[in-house]
């Protein structure tokens, strides 16, 4: 029998910046106390590994052919997930042991496309230890366009647990009314929605998407710290002059699908915040309400959706 109730966790990370291998070491950690709080579904923010591109808007990133910018980059690219490389094989081992489903925004390398453009992209990995889908960022906002590539629909898909159907997207995607249909339509009851960090950013379109959709809305953020700065970066004395001590606060929530507070948006401190919700909350508030279901025309406005993933080329082998 599906479970009625699942336990979910937040973790408000304060990530190690520019350092996958010590990245992923404080991931892992945050994964073992999650399992020993018994969570079923434990939530990573935006770009955790190997972190945010901060230095974008205090370094004149848009200098064209800037040689400091090149050397950053190329070490953004060098600590970036590769996932055909198993960099986040370790992860997936302990979602594997402890039956733990995660979601955790990564800086994605990408083989597929050349491997030299990088991606912001939200990867689901399901209780058995496999990879179930890695949603490519559709739009990167301002200066993230000038170190991160523009994704597809591949990823937006959702997946069970219990009786409930999750999806997620990356930061200001959540805006996006199209994008936030596409999961509707597949029966999406628990939304997902991660950030680089900071209550503004998720404290309205939380409870917004709640009330839209009458499902559980999870907002994960980061807390970025000055001090969380790998010395390895290029540059790295220069761009620690020009850093706020925090230069994100987090600001993580639950909503629920009446689009009240379970979790109120927590800024500043790191925290694993957890929660046990119930699925016939979502069945009680879809009574008048299924924006997919019964308060939907498809005989007046459709949706269509290209879920292929995007390549520059197809071989047609003998």
């Amino acid at each position: 029998m599906k479970k009625e109730t699942i336990k979910v966790g937040l973790a408000q990370l304060a990530p190690v910046l520019l350092d996958r291998k010590a990245g992923l070491k404080r991931i892992l950690e945050e994964t073992e106390k999650a399992v020993a709080l018994g969570c079923d579904l434990l939530v990573f923010g935006e770009a955790t590994l190997p972190g945010y591109p901060f230095w974008l808007e205090r370094s004149n990133a848009a200098a064209f052919n800037d040689p400091r910018q090149k050397a950053i980059y190329a070490h953004y690219l060098d600590q970036a997930v590769d996932l055909q490389a198993g960099h986040l094989d370790p992860l997936r081992e302990k979602c594997r042991k402890a039956g733990l489903q995660l979601v955790i925004g990564i800086v994605e390398r990408a083989p597929d496309r050349g491997g030299h453009s990088l991606y912001c992209s939200l990867v689901t990995i399901h209780a058995g230890g496999e990879i179930a889908s890695v949603h490519r960022k559709v739009m990167p906002t301002y200066e993230e366009r000038l170190v991160w590539a523009i994704g597809d629909g591949h990823g937006l898909r959702v997946h069970p647990l219990g009786k409930f159907k999750f999806g997620g997207l990356n930061c200001w995607e959540n805006w996006l009314p199209l994008l936030r249909s596409s999961l509707y339509a597949q029966g999406e009851d628990l939304h997902i929605a991660v950030w680089p960090g900071s209550r503004h950013h998720c404290e309205d379109i939380t409870r917004f998407i709640a009330k839209e959709s009458r499902s559980y809305v999870i907002s994960v953020g980061n807390i970025l710290l000055r001090e969380r700065i790998s010395p390895r970066m290029p540059h790295y004395s220069e761009i620690m002059e020009r850093c706020d001590e925090q230069m994100s606060d987090g600001g993580s929530c639950l909503a629920g699908p009446d689009g009240e507070w379970i979790i109120e948006p927590l800024s500043g401190p790191v925290a694993l915040l957890t929660a046990e919700i119930s699925h016939e909350r979502v069945r009680e508030e879809r009574q008048n309400l299924d924006p997919a279901g019964h308060y939907s025309r498809p005989d007046l406005t459709r949706l269509i959706v290209n879920r292929s993933r995007q390549s520059t080329c197809h071989f047609e082998e003998e």
